[in-house]
């Protein structure tokens, strides 16, 4: 590629296409972009990675990017619309912030801005960005004027959550507001947008201690919700790989000592996955660097913890209650949320429209019920099936694989075929198959909560055959095959310390799985890489990678699906859902005790209580599954006795 001034000379002067937004049209931004030699690709991700502010802005991504290995992933970005408020409210909330954080401390609540959720996040591709932001100014201008002010919201608090609920009728409204939007999306960008199925609200405060309650309560019941507010439709985008890593923004600037370490650029931000840190010494930090995509170690006091919603781009922000047209309001708002830079203070001194109070009377407000009839959030976790080392011993690849490495089936019990395996039939030895009966008891399962109406929104499974398999004919007996793809996730894979020998299994990759017909998602990331794994780890190791990456998993799910399967290991009931219950780990010897007990296709069910966080376990939708050893019969030996 040409050096940056001579791309820059190529560029002919022009006026520039702008959208109502005041941003920068796709159409003549990539024109220029394609003009300077950078392929559609390129050029589309960096116009919606900064917004489509203007050419400039997207040539200084791609050339901070240039090194970055994911410069050319067609994966794309994440999206939500949000209700935002402005004027007195905001300055209201804003200052509920200030004190809440003073006082109690930082809670899950601060990590974005007050708002009301209309929809799940959704993808688009990079290419149907500006038709999805032309679906948002269409929708807005037909229901602009046509929602109550103030928006009647009440306070609503419990031992772990705190907010104001919109009330029931005018929820209606604007969740007919989000239907209409998903409508113009599919229309227009081809996605498909879920509309917020919860309560619709405003969260100030949740995760936070139970001794913080009473003085949280108290700062709430200060906040003036009669006060007059204009509500912005404001869409919003994130990179999917770190929706589920913490934030942290560079305090300081740091120059590489090590070809392992990352550069810091004061003002930049790094994600950082708490899971990715096994590798990285005290005092240090394994992160991304949002500005140039690349990553490496970097020193943890250069770093502060900053808010998820720091590194969200807009791609556009509409006033809801204003009659004003969009050119003419809030293009300010837009232009300051554009720069990433928002100031309450700013955004106060905009004043609310002169319409305000007038658009439609107040709806009377009731108080929500503190049982919510949305559907709960599930986990479900499952131990895999009979595997065949156990049922015809260790030496079963010796006796079913001829001289030439060609498999022989010698019992009903046995697959019928079994694949190649790059490293040779040896390879079985530490990832042995699921026998036939094995297949038989996984669809039985997945049949049962076939006839429960239990619907599986994610799989997810440990690298090992036997999970995979088990996982598929769970799938089978859903009959979900084709709408649910399995997510291998190697995080998930057993305590360490029960491998034998001074290697860890050599695991079937997922494009070959899928490539023998298994359901496998090919494109998925694990949140903990197999090289990530270390041999005869500790036990403190085990329970801490279980826990971290299940809550990641369902923080990768939240906004997307109610239900998450996980398939594994005997130990991965226990691992996997007691923390997340808010309890301690066992001790070794107690947990070793309970695993042994745990049956093949062994199964538990958590829930989630409300939106918090908190789950607890429950009963399982379907009934438990009894088997008993069934010893292998040879009639020669049993009937031909003298």
């Amino acid at each position: 590629m040409a050096a940056k001034e001579d791309l820059y000379a190529k560029v002919t002067p022009r006026r520039q296409r702008q959208n109502r937004a005041g941003t920068l049209k796709h159409g003549s931004a990539l024109d220029v972009l394609l003009s300077m030699g950078f392929p559609k690709t390129r050029a589309l991700k960096a116009l919606v990675s900064t917004g489509s502010r203007n050419v400039q802005a997207a040539c200084d991504w791609l050339f901070s990017h240039v090194d970055d290995p994911f410069l050319d992933d067609p994966l794309p970005r994440e999206y939500v619309l949000y209700l935002r408020p402005s004027g007195p409210l905001l300055h209201q909330l804003t200052h509920f912030w200030q004190r809440s954080r003073l006082h109690c401390g930082k809670n899950k609540a601060h990590n974005i801005f007050p708002h009301i959720t209309l929809c799940q996040f959704f993808m688009c591709a990079d290419g149907k960005v500006e038709a999805l932001t032309e679906a948002l100014q269409n929708t807005v201008a037909k229901w602009r004027g046509r929602f109550p002010t103030p928006l009647p919201l009440e306070l609503y608090t419990s031992s772990n959550f705190i907010g104001l609920f919109v009330e029931e009728q005018v929820a209606e409204v604007l969740k007919s507001f989000a239907a209409d939007f998903a409508t113009e999306a599919a229309d227009k960008a081809d996605v498909h947008v879920e509309p917020h199925k919860k309560q619709l609200h405003v969260t100030l405060a949740y995760h936070f201690q139970a001794n913080h309650l009473p003085m949280l309560e108290k700062l709430a019941k200060s906040v003036d919700v009669s006060l007059g507010c204009d509500w912005l439709a404001v869409l919003f985008s994130r990179d999917i790989r770190f929706a589920n890593h913490e934030t942290l923004q560079v305090m300081y600037p740091y120059v590489p000592q090590n070809e392992d370490e990352l550069e810091l650029v004061q003002g930049d931000f790094i994600f950082m996955s708490p899971v990715e840190q096994g590798g990285a010494s005290e005092g240090w930090v394994y992160g991304t660097s949002m500005s140039t995509g690349l990553s490496g170690l970097l020193p943890e006091n250069y770093v502060n913890r900053a808010d998820e919603c720091d590194t969200w781009v807009i791609h556009g922000s509409h006033s809801l209650l204003s009659c004003v047209s969009p050119s003419n309001s809030g293009s300010l708002v837009d232009e300051l949320l554009f720069d990433g830079q928002v100031d309450s203070g700013v955004l106060d001194s905009l004043g609310d429209p002169p319409s305000l109070g007038v658009l439609c009377p107040p709806v009377q407000t009731t108080r929500p019920s503190s049982q919510s009839c949305l559907p709960k959030r599930s986990l479900f976790v499952c131990r895999h099936g009979e595997r065949m080392d156990v049922v015809f011993g260790k030496q079963w690849v010796t006796q079913c694989f001829d001289s030439k490495g060609r498999y022989i089936r010698s019992n009903l019990n046995m697959p019928p075929s079994l694949q190649a395996r790059s490293g040779g039939c040896r390879d079985y030895d530490k990832d042995c198959p699921i026998t036939v009966f094995g297949s038989t008891q996984a669809r039985l399962v997945g049949e049962a909560l076939l006839e429960s109406h239990t619907t599986v929104d994610f799989v997810y499974c440990s690298p090992s055959l036997r999970c995979v398999q088990t996982a598929q004919n769970m799938i089978q007996g859903l009959q979900q095959e084709g709408k649910t793809k399995i997510r291998v996730e190697p995080g998930l894979f057993e305590w360490t310390k029960w491998v034998s020998g001074t290697s860890l299994p050599s695991w079937i990759p997922p494009a070959e799985l899928a490539a023998a017909n298994l359901s496998v998602d090919t494109t998925y990331r694990p949140h903990i890489s197999i090289n990530k794994l270390m041999v005869s780890e500790s036990y403190d190791t085990y329970i801490s990678r279980s826990f971290q990456v299940t809550r990641e998993i369902l923080a990768e799910c939240k906004n997307f699906g109610n239900t998450v399967l996980i398939v594994a290991h005997a130990s991965s009931l226990e691992a996997c859902t007691r923390q997340m219950q808010g309890l301690s780990p066992q001790n070794s010897k107690d947990f070793v005790q309970v695993v042994r007990k745990i049956p093949y296709l062994g199964f538990c069910a958590c829930e989630e209580m409300g939106d918090t966080g908190v789950w607890q376990l429950v009963d399982p939708p379907i009934l438990p599954l009894t088997h008993g050893p069934n010893h292998s019969f040879n009639w020669r030996e049993m009937l031909l006795q003298d």
